[in-house]
């Protein structure tokens, strides 16, 4: 597994915010938006550059930048826009927010925001959920899931995972076989041992965990889980154990069943360029074209057009 993680975006040296705030306000003035010095700008800055624009533009011009990119942007394209200029805590509770509303809730999108996040992302998703919305995550979630579905994400919200034991083998060992008699060792699945195990332990001791599993069952655990458990759940452990052995593989995954069959899931396609572009875009790229022999960028491409595929194109940066 490479456990080292290469974004496509780092933001720029000789960042100036008031100079940016200064282009991006003449790229909005007058007769028709200057897309192409919007999508340079935005694609290329950090978050952090990217909310010291946010900043200035206020400072200087006294307007609300993501108001006036809204008024000038429209489609998925302004969804890019508006993804990218959100605080990267804030722009998941909004899509964590908007999966929950309204009927049936998108239990795929819970899955892929929270069972692949670290314990301190989580935290701060939790606190800048209720600042949004008055209103605890939990909360909203175990109203919307359920069974134990629900209890697994209502353990992971709760950071219920242990971050301070360093990696123990013989810890693991003892875990793989409780896994093992909760399974595939006994007639009928405790579900319980593996969320209390798969919510609870860090990655890295889950790592030693999936292998000290294998030398006992013979199989792996994605392979046991698939086999023992189902529905929602077996989708949400499953992501959890992809995202400990290969997070940017599972986001390949993810991005690659986006385009595939009728019509592109939009939504998740920026979701997961727009929020891993300074974290692991770069390997998911890689896993992306080791998976499918084709480049993330040319499917990309070939699934959107404009200046919705522009920006995109943007993020992912040279094929």
């Amino acid at each position: 597994m490479s456990s080292h993680r290469e974004p496509t975006v780092v933001g720029v040296a000789n960042f100036n915010a008031v100079e940016d705030a200064a282009a991006l306000r003449a790229a909005m003035k007058g007769l028709g938006t200057d897309e192409d010095a919007i999508i340079e700008i935005l694609t290329t800055r950090s978050n952090v550059q990217r909310q010291a624009i946010a900043k200035a533009f206020t400072h200087e011009y006294g307007r609300d930048i993501i108001e006036d990119l809204k008024s000038e942007l429209g489609g998925h394209f302004e969804d890019v826009i508006v993804a990218l200029m959100l605080p990267p805590a804030e722009y998941m509770c909004k899509e964590l927010h908007h999966c929950m509303e309204g009927l049936g809730t998108d239990e795929k999108v819970l899955v892929e925001i929270l069972c692949t996040r670290t314990k301190r992302e989580i935290a701060e998703i939790v606190q800048t959920y209720e600042n949004l919305y008055n209103r605890p995550l939990a909360e909203h979630m175990c109203s919307e899931t359920s069974g134990h579905f629900r209890r697994l994400l209502t353990l992971i919200v709760t950071g219920a995972r242990d971050e301070e034991s360093g990696a123990d083998e013989s810890r693991a060992a003892e875990a793989a076989q409780q896994l093992f008699d909760a399974g595939e060792g006994k007639w009928g699945t405790d579900e319980e041992i593996f969320n209390k195990i798969l919510a609870h332990e860090s990655f890295a001791q889950l790592r030693l965990i999936f292998e000290a599993y294998k030398n006992i069952a013979g199989r792996t655990i994605e392979q046991a889980i698939k086999a023992e458990i189902s529905g929602e759940l077996s989708e949400a452990l499953s992501a959890i154990v992809e995202c400990v052995e290969n997070a940017a593989a599972w986001f390949a995954q993810r991005l690659r069943s986006a385009m595939q069959g009728g019509g592109t899931e939009d939504k998740t396609l920026v979701r997961i360029i727009v929020s891993r572009s300074e974290v692991d875009l770069g390997s998911i790229k890689r896993e992306y074209e080791s998976l499918y022999d084709k480049t993330l960028q040319s499917d990309v491409a070939g699934e959107t057009s404009g200046d919705y595929r522009k920006a995109l194109v943007a993020l992912l940066g040279p094929a």
